[in-house]
């Protein structure tokens, strides 16, 4: 078995000490890193980081237009012709969740960083690389009608996807915009919770996904975010494994 393992971890700003959650995130980027640049990630499997965007970019268009992100045999844990619903449920969602998000659930996820967020009515969530929008519109049902959820994707048939889901479910206080998680799309101090599911391991600059998290966040906001980590080196043969990449 590969050493890479599901992980959530939960943190809070504090407008008396910042560095707090600054600190916790440093930590959690050493353990999430990339393990071909020697340290900050920011060189991802290939080195190529333009390259590496794109692959990831287009592995995930295939997923929102129900195709497979590199073939059947290769698709790794995204692959298709997967029961959605049970790979949710065994990464931590309900029945209930699962049925609320209907077609917005493509089983991309690797834990439940909804629940961890513990998000309250009137709330402002920023979700980090939203798919399809499922967890976006299950945090829209939490935050209510007063609050507010925006969804970041850099893939535009995902966006479009979301999208339509929004419009057909009225989700009236959940929004979908093109970006990339290194420089959000959000205006400064905008979140009281920044949510994100099995996305920061994928991005080519992870302390910078991280320094910008910090920005969109209002002092005393939170982070939720469910990943997948690295517990050794893995093996040579293995670290421009695309299937890695979903």
């Amino acid at each position: 078995p590969l050493p890479l393992f599901a992980h959530q971890v939960e943190g809070r700003t504090h407008d008396d000490d910042p560095r707090m959650l600054r600190n916790a995130l440093t930590t959690l980027t050493r353990r999430v890193k990339s393990k071909t640049d020697g340290g900050d990630g920011s060189k991802g499997l290939t080195g190529d980081t333009n390259a590496e965007r794109d692959a990831i970019r287009d592995m995930y268009a295939k997923t929102a237009e129900g195709q497979d992100m590199l073939g059947s045999s290769l698709a790794g844990c995204c692959g298709g012709g997967r029961d959605y619903g049970a790979v949710s449920q065994r990464v931590g969602y309900s029945a209930a969740d699962v049925a609320a998000g209907g077609g917005a659930n493509l089983g991309l996820g690797c834990g439940n960083p909804v629940e961890l967020a513990a998000l309250q009515p009137g709330e402002v969530v920023v979700d980090l690389g939203s798919g399809a929008g499922f967890d976006c519109f299950l945090a829209g049902a939490t935050v209510g009608p007063e609050g507010r959820v925006i969804g970041v994707d850099m893939t535009p048939q995902m966006l479009t996807k979301a999208r339509k889901n929004a419009k057909d479910g009225n989700k009236e206080n959940v929004e979908f915009r093109l970006g990339e998680i290194e420089h959000l799309p959000i205006a400064d101090n905008t979140a009281d919770v920044v949510i994100s599911n099995c996305v920061i391991n994928l991005s080519v600059d992870k302390s910078q996904v991280l320094r910008d998290m910090l920005r969109v966040l209002k002092p005393g906001g939170r982070v939720a975010v469910s990943d997948v980590v690295s517990t050794a080196e893995l093996p040579a043969r293995l670290l421009t494994e695309k299937s890695l990449s979903c």
